[in-house]
């Protein structure tokens, strides 16, 4: 049975994990800066990888009723207060417009290039961006960043997937919200010349086996729709990623309303679309068992999660 599969109204209540916020914060040195979904800015005051970079976050009524397209004043307004001036990689997670929306503007005002799978590059077109900033990766295959290499690993996406497929032509915004396919979904692993290990892991889905073999410290891991799913395909999803990259500590990703500005106080998805409760009753005894540490990130906040790894 589904975990959160049942009619009821409101949402879960963020403030009973607040024990579980407070990653410790870092000056200098490679930190991580969470900016809502999954959105992360990756970097070591040299170099900086941003994944997805939505900031948009436009109103259900918006997104189910009409056209969306990205808002130039919210993406201005968030790059300056996360003081976003270069970027090296604008890299989404995936190409649903959650993750995808705002990825070309983005990457066309930070002067980074757009790299990720062939949708992506419908994205990285439809906004405009030259040739030359939009790149298709190898999967497998690390590109080198600064201090920071980057592999981009092919998975699937939790189901299920409302817009499923390839993005085959330029995206020009505005356009309708199903012209943001999947696409190719990633786990993207994150490797820097000091030691310092991430699997980043957007969408809650897994491809079995894909991740064998590697080795990642911390797990950004997207928990979104998984309070939906069955207490097996939770179990399932933590084997395949955490346990798998031998991760030792978990920040969770991808639960925020992002229906909701990002200037407002975060909230988590309402439960007639997802049960965080659900999720997090399952992953609090995963991690409790395993010795894993299991946090959610602080938003605005540049934070170490390897701080904690002793």
């Amino acid at each position: 049975m589904a975990l959160g599969l049942r009619l009821r109204l409101g949402r879960p209540e963020i403030g009973r994990y607040a024990d579980r916020f407070g990653l410790p914060q870092r000056a200098d040195g490679v930190g991580v800066t969470f900016l809502g979904v999954a959105s992360l800015l990756v970097e070591d005051g040299r170099s900086a990888v941003l994944t997805d970079g939505f900031f948009s976050r436009p109103s259900l009524p918006r997104v189910a009723l009409g056209r969306i397209a990205p808002d130039e004043q919210r993406i201005r307004r968030t790059l300056a207060r996360a003081g976003i001036d270069r970027v090296d990689v604008v890299a989404p997670v995936h190409t649903h417009y959650d993750h995808a929306l705002d990825s070309a503007v983005v990457a066309a005002r930070t002067g980074a290039r757009l790299l990720g799978g062939a949708s992506a590059a419908q994205i990285g077109r439809g906004g405009g961006l030259p040739q030359d900033r939009v790149g298709v990766v190898v999967p497998d295959e690390p590109v080198v960043v600064g201090g920071f290499r980057l592999t981009w690993v092919e998975g699937e996406h939790c189901p299920p997937d409302r817009y499923p497929g390839p993005i085959t032509a330029p995206v020009v915004p505005p356009a309708r919200t199903d012209a943001y396919r999947c696409g190719e979904a990633w786990s993207i692993l994150v490797e820097h010349d000091s030691g310092r290990t991430a699997l980043v892991q957007g969408s809650a889905g897994f491809r079995a086996g894909a991740l064998a073999g590697r080795r990642a410290d911390v797990a950004y891991l997207g928990v979104g729709q998984l309070g939906v799913q069955d207490r097996a395909y939770v179990e399932r999803y933590w084997a395949e990623t955490v346990e798998t990259v031998g991760a030792r500590q978990v920040v969770l990703i991808h639960w925020d309303d992002f229906f909701r500005p990002l200037d407002r106080p975060l909230r988590a998805l309402p439960y007639l679309g997802d049960d965080l409760d659900a999720t997090m009753a399952v992953l609090t005894g995963l991690a409790e068992r395993q010795g894993v540490g299991l946090h959610f990130p602080t938003v605005w906040r540049r934070e170490d999660p390897w701080a904690l790894l002793g």
